[in-house]
């Protein structure tokens, strides 16, 4: 049972881990993406319109390579944090289970002690009855209790996905921004001010 419970752990660092990892990875394709394009556009200045072009094509091959990139990251990230409340979903269930095993073991012991008992008075087994009762009572409250957490958990988990796919989104906008500006920039009509 501990065994189980600790390879659980010991799986959701791990996978933390490599969320980070991925996260890092992402940052750096973002980091080289503006680089880049920053350095096309530069070169774009210094070109005839024909290899303007041709560069045009270029730059949006790479952006479409890396986006594809981030998006299998992000793809991976939701997996895993699928995974993650996976292994929590198990460790909740045998945490229920041992519960229910102590709960049962408790009406066991309660029962042979009323057995017991028996010869004696009514008032002791009305005692056993109501610290049953209790003991019924408590283990539920834990019960409530656990639930209560593993909802918060999955909200807390849905609100980080939206928040993921916020960033995406913001991302591609800012994507096809970029996008609009380049185009531009073919577009431009050659004139003597700026030597295009």
């Amino acid at each position: 049972m501990m065994m189980t419970m600790m390879m659980t752990m010991i799986m959701m660092v791990m996978m933390m881990m490599l969320m980070m990892l991925l996260l890092l990875m992402m940052m750096m394709l973002v980091l080289l993406l503006v680089v880049v394009m920053v350095a096309m556009v530069m070169m774009m200045i210094l070109m005839t319109r024909r290899r303007r072009m041709m560069m045009m094509m270029m730059m949006m091959m790479i952006m479409m390579m890396t986006m594809m990139m981030i998006m299998i990251m992000m793809m991976m990230m939701l997996m895993m944090m699928m995974m993650m409340m996976m292994m929590m979903m198990m460790m909740m269930m045998m945490m229920m289970m041992m519960m229910m095993m102590m709960m049962m073991m408790m009406m066991m012991m309660m029962m042979m002690m009323m057995m017991m008992m028996m010869m004696m008075m009514m008032m002791m087994m009305m005692m056993m009855m109501m610290m049953m009762m209790m003991m019924m009572m408590t283990t539920m409250m834990m019960m409530m209790m656990m639930m209560m957490m593993m909802m918060m958990m999955m909200m807390m988990m849905m609100m980080m996905m939206m928040m993921m796919m916020m960033m995406m989104m913001m991302m591609m906008m800012m994507m096809m921004m970029m996008m609009m500006t380049a185009f531009s920039f073919y577009y431009c009509i050659p004139c003597v001010r700026c030597g295009l």
